[in-house]
């Protein structure tokens, strides 16, 4: 089973919120979740991220990829740059890995 970290389309039409959630890739975007570790606003100026970094972390650890959306939402709120820390990759060599 893998586990993707993913974006859950919440909100009206044309006005989206997502959730950051924790999911199997197999199912569907909005379908089931395993947990819900955060949510993002892009609507506000400027956009609103609210993640849980413990959560985040220990999901990370186990394993889980983030999407591309998810991992540009963890760069930009720190976590990505401490989930690289603790395992010991420089930003150069991660640089190169993007």
């Amino acid at each position: 089973m893998t586990v993707k970290i993913r974006l859950k389309r919440t909100g009206m039409k044309k006005a989206p919120s997502y959730r950051v959630v924790v999911a199997d890739s197999r199912s569907p975007r909005d379908g089931r979740i395993i947990e819900n570790i955060g949510w993002y606003n892009p609507r506000t100026e400027p956009s609103e991220i609210h993640i849980n970094e413990e959560k985040a972390l220990g999901w990370l650890k186990n394993g889980a990829q983030p999407t591309e959306s998810v991992s540009s939402l963890l760069r930009r709120s720190g976590i990505l740059e401490r989930f690289n820390q603790a395992k010991g990759i420089t930003p150069e060599a991660s640089e190169q890995q993007a």
